[in-house]
Protein backbone atom coordinates (compact mmCIF):
# COMPACT_ATOMS: atom_id res chain seq x y z
CA UNK A 1 0.00 0.00 0.00
CA UNK A 2 1.39 3.40 -0.83
CA UNK A 3 2.19 5.95 1.87
CA UNK A 4 -0.48 8.45 0.83
CA UNK A 5 -3.19 5.78 0.85
CA UNK A 6 -2.13 4.75 4.36
CA UNK A 7 -2.26 8.35 5.56
CA UNK A 8 -5.70 8.96 4.07
CA UNK A 9 -6.97 5.68 5.56
CA UNK A 10 -5.72 6.53 9.05
CA UNK A 11 -8.95 6.82 11.05
CA UNK A 12 -7.26 8.34 14.12
CA UNK A 13 -5.63 11.06 12.05
CA UNK A 14 -8.84 11.73 10.11
CA UNK A 15 -11.01 12.09 13.22
CA UNK A 16 -8.41 14.29 14.93
CA UNK A 17 -8.22 16.55 11.88
CA UNK A 18 -12.02 16.72 11.78
CA UNK A 19 -12.04 17.87 15.43
CA UNK A 20 -9.53 20.59 14.54
CA UNK A 21 -11.51 21.76 11.50
CA UNK A 22 -14.78 21.69 13.45
CA UNK A 23 -13.27 23.95 16.11
CA UNK A 24 -12.08 26.33 13.38
CA UNK A 25 -15.57 26.31 11.84
CA UNK A 26 -17.20 27.09 15.19
CA UNK A 27 -14.97 30.19 15.46
CA UNK A 28 -16.97 31.76 12.63
CA UNK A 29 -19.82 32.21 15.12
CA UNK A 30 -17.90 33.03 18.32
CA UNK A 31 -16.12 36.31 17.58
CA UNK A 32 -16.16 39.28 19.96
CA UNK A 33 -18.23 41.29 17.49
CA UNK A 34 -21.23 38.89 17.89
CA UNK A 35 -21.56 38.45 14.14
CA UNK A 36 -20.69 35.73 11.68
CA UNK A 37 -17.17 36.22 10.29
CA UNK A 38 -16.07 33.69 7.66
CA UNK A 39 -12.48 34.97 7.81
CA UNK A 40 -12.15 33.66 11.38
CA UNK A 41 -11.96 30.12 10.01
CA UNK A 42 -8.37 30.94 8.99
CA UNK A 43 -7.26 32.68 12.20
CA UNK A 44 -5.52 31.39 15.29
CA UNK A 45 -6.86 32.17 18.74
CA UNK A 46 -10.50 32.41 19.69
CA UNK A 47 -13.19 30.05 20.95
CA UNK A 48 -12.76 27.09 20.89
CA UNK A 49 -9.08 26.27 20.60
CA UNK A 50 -8.57 24.12 17.51
CA UNK A 51 -5.12 23.16 18.81
CA UNK A 52 -6.72 21.72 21.94
CA UNK A 53 -9.44 19.96 19.95
CA UNK A 54 -6.85 18.44 17.66
CA UNK A 55 -4.54 17.09 20.36
CA UNK A 56 -7.17 15.94 22.86
CA UNK A 57 -9.02 14.10 20.11
CA UNK A 58 -5.76 12.43 19.13
CA UNK A 59 -4.90 11.55 22.73
CA UNK A 60 -8.38 10.15 23.37
CA UNK A 61 -8.28 8.00 20.23
CA UNK A 62 -4.77 6.72 20.94
CA UNK A 63 -5.84 5.89 24.50
CA UNK A 64 -8.90 4.04 23.23
CA UNK A 65 -6.93 2.16 20.56
CA UNK A 66 -3.67 1.43 22.39
CA UNK A 67 -4.85 1.63 26.01
CA UNK A 68 -4.70 4.50 28.47
CA UNK A 69 -1.82 2.77 30.26
CA UNK A 70 0.26 2.49 27.06
CA UNK A 71 3.46 4.33 26.30
CA UNK A 72 1.84 5.58 23.08
CA UNK A 73 -0.91 7.31 25.06
CA UNK A 74 1.63 8.77 27.50
CA UNK A 75 3.67 10.27 24.63
CA UNK A 76 0.62 11.79 22.93
CA UNK A 77 -0.73 13.06 26.26
CA UNK A 78 2.54 14.80 27.16
CA UNK A 79 2.69 16.54 23.79
CA UNK A 80 -0.99 17.49 24.04
CA UNK A 81 -0.39 19.09 27.44
CA UNK A 82 2.62 20.99 26.10
CA UNK A 83 0.60 22.29 23.15
CA UNK A 84 -2.28 23.38 25.39
CA UNK A 85 0.10 25.03 27.86
CA UNK A 86 1.77 26.87 24.99
CA UNK A 87 -1.62 27.98 23.65
CA UNK A 88 -2.52 29.62 26.97
CA UNK A 89 0.94 30.76 28.00
CA UNK A 90 3.46 31.83 25.40
CA UNK A 91 1.04 32.50 22.56
CA UNK A 92 -1.31 34.45 24.84
CA UNK A 93 1.57 36.60 26.04
CA UNK A 94 2.54 37.34 22.44
CA UNK A 95 -1.03 38.47 21.82
CA UNK A 96 -0.95 40.80 24.83
CA UNK A 97 2.35 42.26 23.64
CA UNK A 98 0.86 42.85 20.20
CA UNK A 99 -2.04 44.74 21.81
CA UNK A 100 0.38 46.95 23.73
CA UNK A 101 2.53 47.61 20.66
CA UNK A 102 -0.57 48.47 18.65
CA UNK A 103 -1.62 50.94 21.35
CA UNK A 104 1.84 52.55 21.33
CA UNK A 105 1.73 52.89 17.55
CA UNK A 106 -1.79 54.39 17.78
CA UNK A 107 -0.54 56.91 20.37
CA UNK A 108 2.42 57.86 18.22
CA UNK A 109 0.18 58.09 15.19
CA UNK A 110 -1.88 60.84 16.72
CA UNK A 111 1.20 63.06 17.00
CA UNK A 112 2.59 62.54 13.51
CA UNK A 113 2.00 60.48 10.39
CA UNK A 114 3.36 56.97 10.89
CA UNK A 115 2.99 54.15 8.38
CA UNK A 116 2.44 50.86 10.15
CA UNK A 117 0.67 47.54 10.05
CA UNK A 118 -1.34 46.32 13.00
CA UNK A 119 0.16 43.31 14.71
CA UNK A 120 -2.08 40.29 15.13
CA UNK A 121 -3.42 40.38 18.68
CA UNK A 122 -5.41 37.16 18.79
CA UNK A 123 -2.63 34.58 18.72
CA UNK A 124 -3.13 32.79 21.99
CA UNK A 125 -6.03 31.35 23.92
CA UNK A 126 -7.59 31.98 27.27
CA UNK A 127 -7.72 28.94 29.57
CA UNK A 128 -11.49 28.79 28.89
CA UNK A 129 -10.90 28.58 25.12
CA UNK A 130 -8.37 25.78 25.62
CA UNK A 131 -10.74 23.91 27.94
CA UNK A 132 -13.64 24.08 25.49
CA UNK A 133 -11.36 23.05 22.63
CA UNK A 134 -10.13 20.09 24.68
CA UNK A 135 -13.68 19.02 25.53
CA UNK A 136 -14.71 19.33 21.87
CA UNK A 137 -11.78 17.13 20.80
CA UNK A 138 -12.61 14.41 23.32
CA UNK A 139 -16.32 14.45 22.43
CA UNK A 140 -15.60 14.23 18.68
CA UNK A 141 -13.21 11.32 19.29
CA UNK A 142 -15.81 9.47 21.36
CA UNK A 143 -18.63 10.09 18.87
CA UNK A 144 -16.75 9.24 15.68
CA UNK A 145 -14.68 6.27 16.80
Amino acid sequence: MNVFAEIFNNKVLGISMFACFLAQFIKIFTGKEKRIELARIFTSGGMPSSHSSFVTSLATLVGMERGFASTDFAIVCVFALIIMYDATGVRRSVGKQAAILNQIVDDLHHKKQIEHQKLKELVGHTPKEVLFGAILGIVIALILV
